[in-house]
């Protein structure tokens, strides 16, 4: 076994990319033998009630590897109410498993959680979003000394270095793109298509102090491909600050219609994405084909990006920020939209971590791809059930450990709704 693993990079690369994943699912048991040797997989939450973390580019991991944080709820399958109550959990991977409750929120979505994360550059704390009276907020817990600090606005990104965030109003979020926003508090603007009086805002993580840095209305003046599109509804989605915390990307989003009865965004919506500097300044549309989707820095200049440049196919573009120009990656190997990341190996940047959504059989792929070779190592196929579409869909989300070993998903292949599982990957990169 040892021999067989030591060997993996070199002598059975090629081997190793050309099998078949293993299945995972309620009713699938087979190639248990040819998975273990690939990517042990251990189900690290267990219990009546349910678990996940949400988005990919967030810090699951403490600096160790050795905690990672998780929601729990006792329900699935609809839309969180005012009134729901998620609660969050460390786990201790070296104590089997043991979850440990440090808190509680009622600001929360099923793709994205409550924000909840470690904050960069710490080792003892930890933040998510809450809503309090009438008001989101976002709470930092110290796990050293148990005591928690509030925030006067709620998070949505943190720069790397530790020391600030960006947010948004996750009310308006609510409105024109429900399931990412919060329920609790309506928005205040649902009748104003480019309201000037919210926007993103950033907060120092330590003074709590905030300031608006532009206001939607700001944004929706800029053309886009030539023409107005003040007319319709904007709101701003999905933010990540660069490794060297000097710029930010964000994606302003617009839909034509809403329906004046039901006061609620219909039809399908546009997306351009923007990268700024720290206070807003040197605005630049990195993305303007309106297709922007999932997305991750690659360093401070490159930005990867799943979308449509002019004149190009659906797919995975590596874009240079301030210049636009771009190059297609994994074309034939990363064919779908998927939720990817860099794996921390080296300061190469090779390897990135994927998946991709349900298929007609309701598989769900967990890859990684290696970019210098053009290879790919499919760790699984993880079975989702039907009844997991739409806002309440649960994605694999794959989030690594510092040391780009170790894989966390979500998943619920095995019949018992979404947990988390660990995946090991040391023998593979």
């Amino acid at each position: 076994m040892k021999q067989y693993q030591a060997g993996i990079n070199r002598r059975n690369f090629l081997k190793i990319t050309s099998m078949s994943p293993f299945v995972f699912g309620a009713n699938s048991n087979h190639g248990a033998s040819l998975q273990s040797m690939l990517a042990p997989v251990r189900k690290i939450t267990k219990g009546s009630k349910f678990h996940w973390f949400g988005y990919y580019d967030k810090l699951q991991f403490d600096p160790t590897g050795r905690y990672v944080l998780s929601m729990q709820v006792d329900f699935e399958h609809r839309t969180p109410t005012a009134q729901d109550i998620v609660k969050i959990g460390i786990i201790d991977l070296q104590e089997g498993d043991r979850w440990t409750e440090i808190g509680t929120s009622n600001a929360w979505g099923w793709q994205q959680g409550c924000m909840l994360q470690w904050v960069p550059k710490s080792n003892s704390e930890i933040i998510w979003n809450n809503r309090i009276d009438n008001q989101f907020v976002s709470h930092i817990y110290n796990v050293k000394t148990g005591l928690t600090r509030t925030l006067s606005k709620a998070i949505y990104t943190i720069s790397p270095n530790g020391k600030w965030a960006i947010g948004t109003e996750f009310s308006r979020i609510q409105d024109l793109r429900p399931g990412y926003g919060y329920a609790g508090i309506p928005d205040p603007f649902s009748e104003e298509k480019t309201p000037k009086d919210i926007g993103l805002y950033k907060i120092d993580l330590k003074t709590g102090k905030s300031k608006m840095l532009f206001s939607i209305a700001d944004i929706a003046k800029i053309p886009s491909k030539g023409q107005s599109v003040e007319d319709q509804w904007h709101w701003f989605n999905h933010l990540l600050v660069s490794p060297d915390s000097k710029r930010f990307l964000f994606l302003n989003r617009w839909r034509a219609k809403k329906d004046e009865r039901q006061k609620m965004a219909i039809g399908g919506f546009v997306t351009r994405m923007f990268t700024c500097d720290s206070n807003g300044k040197d605005l630049y549309c990195i993305d303007p084909s309106g297709f922007s989707s999932h997305f991750v820095w690659k360093n401070n200049e490159q930005v990867s990006v799943y979308t449509k440049p002019e004149g190009e196919e659906m797919g995975f573009y590596e874009i240079e920020d301030k210049t636009g120009k771009y190059k297609r990656i994994g074309k034939e190997k990363m064919p779908v939209n998927g939720h990817q990341t860099y794996l921390p190996v080296g300061n190469k940047m090779d390897w990135i971590l994927n998946d991709n959504y349900p298929n007609r059989d309701r598989l769900q792929t967990l890859y990684l791809y290696h970019i210098p070779t053009d290879k790919r190592i499919d760790l699984g196929q993880f079975r989702s059930p039907i009844e997991y579409t739409g806002e309440w869909r649960c994605d694999l989300h794959p989030r690594f450990s510092p040391d780009g070993k170790k894989v966390v998903i979500d998943s619920t292949h095995e019949g018992d709704g979404r947990q988390l599982y660990l995946i090991d990957i040391k023998n593979l990169i």
